[in-house]
Protein backbone atom coordinates (compact mmCIF):
# COMPACT_ATOMS: atom_id res chain seq x y z
CA UNK A 1 0.00 0.00 0.00
CA UNK A 2 2.56 2.36 0.34
CA UNK A 3 4.00 1.90 -3.41
CA UNK A 4 0.09 3.04 -4.51
CA UNK A 5 0.93 7.12 -4.58
CA UNK A 6 4.23 6.34 -6.71
CA UNK A 7 2.03 3.94 -8.85
CA UNK A 8 -0.69 6.63 -9.53
CA UNK A 9 1.88 9.30 -10.01
CA UNK A 10 3.54 6.75 -12.55
CA UNK A 11 0.19 5.72 -14.33
CA UNK A 12 -0.53 9.64 -14.36
CA UNK A 13 2.29 10.04 -16.03
CA UNK A 14 2.07 7.07 -18.77
CA UNK A 15 -1.23 8.78 -19.36
CA UNK A 16 -0.22 12.03 -19.62
CA UNK A 17 2.47 11.23 -21.98
CA UNK A 18 0.34 9.46 -24.20
CA UNK A 19 -1.92 12.33 -24.59
CA UNK A 20 0.72 14.80 -25.29
CA UNK A 21 1.85 12.08 -28.66
CA UNK A 22 -1.63 11.38 -29.24
CA UNK A 23 -2.29 15.74 -29.56
CA UNK A 24 1.25 16.13 -31.03
CA UNK A 25 0.56 13.60 -34.17
CA UNK A 26 -2.96 15.44 -34.37
CA UNK A 27 -1.79 18.24 -34.48
CA UNK A 28 1.18 17.51 -37.25
CA UNK A 29 -1.54 15.80 -39.43
CA UNK A 30 -3.76 18.67 -39.25
CA UNK A 31 -0.86 20.79 -40.41
CA UNK A 32 0.06 18.35 -43.35
CA UNK A 33 -3.76 18.72 -44.63
CA UNK A 34 -4.43 22.01 -44.16
CA UNK A 35 -3.12 23.24 -47.26
CA UNK A 36 -4.79 20.24 -49.20
CA UNK A 37 -8.23 20.77 -47.77
CA UNK A 38 -8.10 24.32 -48.04
CA UNK A 39 -6.85 24.33 -51.63
CA UNK A 40 -10.21 21.37 -52.54
CA UNK A 41 -12.69 23.71 -50.81
CA UNK A 42 -11.50 26.77 -53.28
CA UNK A 43 -11.70 24.89 -56.00
CA UNK A 44 -14.99 23.16 -55.18
CA UNK A 45 -16.36 26.98 -54.54
CA UNK A 46 -14.71 27.95 -57.86
CA UNK A 47 -16.60 25.15 -59.61
CA UNK A 48 -19.68 25.81 -58.39
CA UNK A 49 -19.28 29.64 -59.30
CA UNK A 50 -18.72 28.83 -62.96
CA UNK A 51 -21.62 26.89 -63.14
CA UNK A 52 -23.29 29.98 -62.15
CA UNK A 53 -21.64 32.44 -64.24
CA UNK A 54 -19.50 31.11 -67.05
CA UNK A 55 -15.61 31.50 -66.86
CA UNK A 56 -15.54 33.73 -69.92
CA UNK A 57 -17.47 36.31 -68.67
CA UNK A 58 -14.51 37.08 -66.25
CA UNK A 59 -10.94 37.51 -65.14
CA UNK A 60 -10.85 38.14 -61.70
CA UNK A 61 -10.77 35.95 -58.75
CA UNK A 62 -15.07 35.27 -58.19
CA UNK A 63 -14.50 33.87 -55.21
CA UNK A 64 -12.63 36.12 -53.77
CA UNK A 65 -14.86 38.87 -54.56
CA UNK A 66 -17.21 37.44 -52.29
CA UNK A 67 -19.27 40.53 -50.37
CA UNK A 68 -21.66 40.30 -47.82
CA UNK A 69 -25.59 40.72 -48.64
CA UNK A 70 -27.52 43.29 -47.04
CA UNK A 71 -30.12 41.87 -44.04
CA UNK A 72 -32.66 43.55 -46.11
CA UNK A 73 -31.44 41.84 -49.15
CA UNK A 74 -30.75 38.31 -47.73
CA UNK A 75 -34.07 38.64 -46.48
CA UNK A 76 -35.82 39.33 -49.82
CA UNK A 77 -33.86 36.37 -51.43
CA UNK A 78 -34.65 33.96 -48.50
CA UNK A 79 -31.16 33.71 -48.26
CA UNK A 80 -28.98 32.69 -44.91
CA UNK A 81 -28.20 35.27 -42.88
CA UNK A 82 -24.69 35.52 -44.03
CA UNK A 83 -25.04 35.41 -47.74
CA UNK A 84 -23.09 36.25 -50.18
CA UNK A 85 -22.62 37.85 -53.63
CA UNK A 86 -19.90 37.36 -56.06
CA UNK A 87 -18.77 40.75 -58.58
CA UNK A 88 -17.51 39.67 -61.44
CA UNK A 89 -14.86 41.81 -63.43
CA UNK A 90 -13.35 41.41 -66.92
CA UNK A 91 -10.64 43.82 -67.99
CA UNK A 92 -11.38 45.58 -64.48
CA UNK A 93 -14.93 45.96 -65.64
CA UNK A 94 -17.99 45.22 -63.72
CA UNK A 95 -19.52 41.83 -65.82
CA UNK A 96 -21.89 40.63 -63.85
CA UNK A 97 -22.12 38.63 -60.08
CA UNK A 98 -23.36 35.67 -58.74
CA UNK A 99 -26.28 35.76 -55.72
CA UNK A 100 -26.70 33.11 -52.65
CA UNK A 101 -30.41 32.87 -52.88
CA UNK A 102 -32.93 30.38 -51.68
CA UNK A 103 -36.84 28.87 -51.94
CA UNK A 104 -37.87 28.52 -48.86
CA UNK A 105 -41.02 26.24 -50.07
CA UNK A 106 -39.61 23.22 -52.25
CA UNK A 107 -41.49 19.81 -51.74
CA UNK A 108 -39.18 18.65 -49.18
CA UNK A 109 -37.93 21.86 -47.66
CA UNK A 110 -35.85 24.72 -48.11
CA UNK A 111 -33.36 24.47 -51.88
CA UNK A 112 -30.45 26.43 -51.60
CA UNK A 113 -29.58 28.40 -54.89
CA UNK A 114 -26.35 29.99 -56.58
CA UNK A 115 -27.95 32.56 -59.21
CA UNK A 116 -25.54 34.22 -62.26
CA UNK A 117 -26.39 37.35 -63.48
CA UNK A 118 -24.72 39.15 -66.27
CA UNK A 119 -24.25 42.69 -66.08
CA UNK A 120 -26.72 43.00 -69.08
CA UNK A 121 -29.26 41.55 -66.52
CA UNK A 122 -29.46 38.36 -68.45
CA UNK A 123 -29.38 35.29 -66.41
CA UNK A 124 -26.47 33.00 -66.64
CA UNK A 125 -26.86 29.88 -64.90
CA UNK A 126 -28.91 28.20 -62.11
CA UNK A 127 -26.97 25.66 -59.36
CA UNK A 128 -28.77 23.80 -56.90
CA UNK A 129 -26.49 23.98 -53.73
CA UNK A 130 -28.93 21.95 -51.53
CA UNK A 131 -31.83 20.50 -51.47
CA UNK A 132 -34.36 17.69 -49.94
CA UNK A 133 -36.49 17.29 -52.73
CA UNK A 134 -37.81 13.49 -53.78
CA UNK A 135 -34.61 11.44 -55.66
CA UNK A 136 -36.33 10.81 -58.87
CA UNK A 137 -38.92 12.95 -58.82
CA UNK A 138 -38.25 16.57 -57.84
CA UNK A 139 -34.82 16.60 -58.04
CA UNK A 140 -34.79 17.48 -61.52
CA UNK A 141 -34.16 20.74 -60.44
CA UNK A 142 -30.50 20.39 -60.08
CA UNK A 143 -28.67 20.80 -62.73
CA UNK A 144 -26.33 17.20 -61.76
CA UNK A 145 -29.42 15.55 -62.32
CA UNK A 146 -30.84 17.00 -65.41
CA UNK A 147 -31.13 20.04 -67.50
CA UNK A 148 -34.68 21.20 -66.50
CA UNK A 149 -32.71 24.48 -64.78
CA UNK A 150 -31.10 25.43 -68.10
CA UNK A 151 -34.57 26.85 -68.73
CA UNK A 152 -33.08 29.96 -66.99
CA UNK A 153 -30.22 30.93 -69.18
CA UNK A 154 -30.60 34.05 -71.38
CA UNK A 155 -33.78 35.43 -69.54
CA UNK A 156 -33.62 39.15 -68.99
CA UNK A 157 -34.14 40.27 -65.19
CA UNK A 158 -36.48 42.77 -66.80
CA UNK A 159 -38.37 40.07 -68.24
CA UNK A 160 -42.54 39.76 -66.98
CA UNK A 161 -43.73 37.48 -64.31
CA UNK A 162 -44.27 34.88 -66.88
CA UNK A 163 -40.78 34.32 -67.01
CA UNK A 164 -40.75 33.06 -63.46
CA UNK A 165 -43.30 30.57 -63.15
CA UNK A 166 -43.96 27.16 -64.68
CA UNK A 167 -46.31 26.35 -67.74
CA UNK A 168 -49.59 24.96 -65.12
CA UNK A 169 -49.52 28.67 -63.79
CA UNK A 170 -49.31 30.57 -66.95
CA UNK A 171 -45.89 31.30 -67.17
CA UNK A 172 -43.04 29.70 -69.75
CA UNK A 173 -40.92 27.50 -67.66
CA UNK A 174 -41.46 23.46 -68.07
CA UNK A 175 -41.44 20.93 -65.49
CA UNK A 176 -41.58 17.31 -64.42
CA UNK A 177 -45.64 16.25 -64.09
CA UNK A 178 -46.45 15.61 -60.42
CA UNK A 179 -43.21 17.32 -59.19
CA UNK A 180 -44.66 21.01 -59.94
CA UNK A 181 -43.73 22.36 -56.24
CA UNK A 182 -40.02 22.50 -57.15
CA UNK A 183 -40.07 23.64 -60.35
CA UNK A 184 -42.53 26.76 -58.49
CA UNK A 185 -40.34 27.12 -55.67
CA UNK A 186 -36.93 27.27 -57.50
CA UNK A 187 -38.36 29.27 -60.17
CA UNK A 188 -40.02 31.98 -57.94
CA UNK A 189 -36.79 32.12 -56.35
CA UNK A 190 -34.78 32.63 -59.28
CA UNK A 191 -37.40 35.61 -60.45
CA UNK A 192 -36.81 37.17 -57.22
CA UNK A 193 -33.27 37.32 -57.60
CA UNK A 194 -33.90 39.10 -61.34
CA UNK A 195 -35.99 41.22 -59.78
CA UNK A 196 -33.14 42.69 -57.12
CA UNK A 197 -30.52 42.53 -59.37
CA UNK A 198 -32.85 44.99 -61.53
CA UNK A 199 -33.57 47.48 -58.83
CA UNK A 200 -30.47 47.59 -57.43
CA UNK A 201 -28.93 46.89 -60.55
CA UNK A 202 -26.59 50.27 -60.76
CA UNK A 203 -25.11 50.06 -57.14
CA UNK A 204 -24.76 46.20 -57.58
CA UNK A 205 -22.44 46.90 -60.28
CA UNK A 206 -20.57 49.72 -58.81
CA UNK A 207 -19.93 46.99 -55.51
CA UNK A 208 -22.26 48.34 -53.07
CA UNK A 209 -25.10 45.79 -52.99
Amino acid sequence: MRNAPQQARRSALILASFAAIITLLLAGTWLATRQRVEANHAATRAALLAQALPAALFDNDLAASAQPLPEAAAQYLNARPAAQVYLARKAGQPSGMVFEAAAPNGYGGRIELLVGIAANGKVQGVRVLGHKETPGLGDYIDLAVSDWARQFTGRDSKADNRAWRVKKDGGELDYVSGATISARAVAAAVGRVAAYYRDHRQALLQGTP
